[in-house]
């Protein structure tokens, strides 16, 4: 039974506890874990041999850090998966600054305290309320993160300005003894920065002018993107010196790896099938945008861009068998259909401005395609599929599975080959269609507006 006043809850729980800070209580938890063997940061894949070891070193060493890289790197997502290394419920008093109850800082923990003894309120605080996250912007101001002088509280205390029962608290102090986690910290201005460095390091800070001591207990972790110290900011020397850890955060380095990213995140509508070879080329489209010349790689290439583009793929496939009465198998044409989740985020450099947007996104799908193309390639035998086009034969795929089939049928070795991929027969057109447009995407075939032909005989890509 939870203790409800501080006289219970001197008689049953650890106060050891009590006496630790944020960061030891987190320290220890992830010691308990290494030991059991439990998994520390469930659902983010492809850091196992980089970020993580990493950050299991700064939090055994009680750092504050920050994790620094590009848009879509699951910043956010480690940072909110931090509150699992925090007790399940800590006892506090019922304060604006949920104050030790052994220790409070805030003055009204300690009048609570002096009036009423071991008889004072105990409140227990979940460790999902424990943490406090800022998306941090050039607006935002000390007000907002520290607090702000309030006249009416001084008045009504009786109180200076410069006494902390006048200060109505910010985000900062509210996240006491717990996790303040603030988004992308160069956009803070430069005297944010400050008094947030002072806050941490000396434990007090300047409100408009007044002096204000608050001894906090926060464990404060940062995200940031490179492209961020340049472009719209910096973060100030002071406070950079003092980040016990930068911790640098990548994109997914195999296709598998972003394929298990893709799959966990996006939304697929109950009855859709996505073949393993059309997974690997929604995740093959990201992994050529982040190399392709035309797109800024400075920003990047959020992993939410083949996040949107499989649930688009699975939206056109389940629109395609509820119009024509066929199972719900996604094919390659989908990818076509879902070139609003790639435009929408990509940021192009001249060159592709001038190309233009959907151009771009077209080209990156047939290279997607290709790329993915080449993980089945060693299995297969394309040379009697080239060899037809060659003869100067033209191929087109309708939209209606059934007669897809049929055409496809004339390619020689065509459906035999798609039959080493597909798993089912609902499955094989979508192998047959993914078999010619990673060669396309391989620049052995072309593709034109309605059909696909020889390489030689059309240059380039069609739509």
């Amino acid at each position: 039974m939870r203790a409800k006043t501080l006289g219970e809850l001197k008689r049953t729980y650890p106060l050891d506890k009590l006496k630790r800070s944020v960061k030891d209580e987190a320290r220890e938890n992830l010691i308990r874990k290494l030991k059991e063997g439990e998994p520390l940061f469930p659902g983010v894949h492809g850091y196992e041999e980089t970020v993580l070891p990493a950050l299991v070193h700064a939090i055994l060493a009680r750092h504050n850090f920050i994790l620094l890289g590009t848009r879509g790197q699951a910043k956010s997502r480690i940072l909110r998966s931090l509150t699992a290394l925090l007790d399940e419920e800590v006892p506090a008093l019922p304060t604006e600054l949920r104050d030790n109850p052994l220790r409070p800082i805030s003055a009204e923990g300690r009048r609570l305290l002096e009036e009423a003894g071991d008889d004072a309120p105990i409140v227990w605080v979940g460790r999902e309320e424990r943490y406090v996250e800022k998306l941090a912007t050039p607006d935002t101001t000390v007000a907002d993160l520290l607090g702000d002088m309030d006249p009416i509280k001084a008045a009504r205390r009786g109180t200076g300005l410069a006494d902390l029962e006048a200060v109505h608290f910010g985000l900062l102090p509210r996240a006491n003894r717990g996790i303040f986690a603030v988004n992308e910290l160069p956009d803070l201005a430069p005297k944010v920065q400050v008094a947030l460095f002072n806050i941490l390091q000396e434990g007090d800070v300047q409100i408009r002018g007044y002096p204000v001591r608050m001894e906090l207990d926060v464990w404060l972790v940062f995200t940031a993107n490179p492209q961020d110290y340049t472009a719209r900011g910096k973060i100030v020397t002071p406070l950079k010196d003092r980040i016990g850890s930068e911790i640098r955060t990548h994109y997914p380095r195999t296709l598998a790896e972003g394929v298990r990213i893709t799959r966990q995140e996006a939304f697929l509508p109950e009855g859709v099938r996505v073949p393993d070879f059309l997974l690997k080329a929604v995740e093959g489209v990201a992994f050529v945008a982040r190399e392709d010349r035309r797109v800024d790689q400075t920003a990047g290439v959020s992993q939410r861009l083949p996040i949107s583009l499989l649930e688009l793929v699975g939206a056109s496939a389940e629109a395609r068998g509820l119009r024509l009465g066929v199972p719900k198998v996604a094919r390659p044409l989908d990818l076509y259909q879902a070139l609003p989740a790639i435009t929408g985020k990509l940021e192009l450099e001249y060159e592709g401005e001038l190309q233009g947007a959907e151009k771009v996104a077209r080209d990156l799908v047939q290279k997607g395609l290709g790329l993915a193309l080449g993980e089945y390639l060693k299995g297969l035998n394309t040379a009697p599929i080239l060899e037809y086009f060659e003869e100067g034969n033209l191929l087109t795929l309708p939209e209606d599975p059934r007669l897809a089939l049929e055409e496809a049928g004339r390619v020689p070795g065509l459906l035999a080959e798609a039959g080493k991929l597909a798993r089912e027969e609902a499955e094989l057109v979508s192998a047959a269609e993914f078999i010619l447009e990673g060669l396309v995407g391989r620049r052995k075939l072309s593709r034109g507006e309605t059909s696909y032909q020889a390489a030689e005989r059309s240059r380039g890509y069609g739509n």
